[in-house]
């Protein structure tokens, strides 16, 4: 299994705020499903990260293009994959 970074730009903050229950919902949906290391939103208020465990970008990208986000226009999806150092996190 590999990890994977999705930035999720914003875009249009109304978007986001219509949309945040539908965003949730994914995020915890797929996190119970186990595809999904750690997510959360950026202080500053310009988006937010999902860490996605996948076997390939595909995957992963398939993952992350399906959040109601990004299908519904709310932010703009950046994604590559990550090389977590070993023991980083306890």
């Amino acid at each position: 299994m590999k990890t994977y970074v999705a930035f999720l730009s914003m875009l249009d903050e109304e978007k986001s705020a219509q949309f945040r229950g539908e965003h949730l919902a994914y995020l915890e949906q797929m996190n119970k499903d186990g595809h999904i290391f750690a997510y959360g939103r950026f202080q500053d208020g310009s988006g937010g990260m999902v860490i996605y465990q996948a076997e390939t970008l595909d995957e992963a990208k398939g993952y992350a293009t399906a959040d109601p986000f990004i299908k519904k226009g709310a932010r703009k999806l950046d994604i590559k994959e990550w090389a977590m150092t070993p023991g980083a996190v306890q």
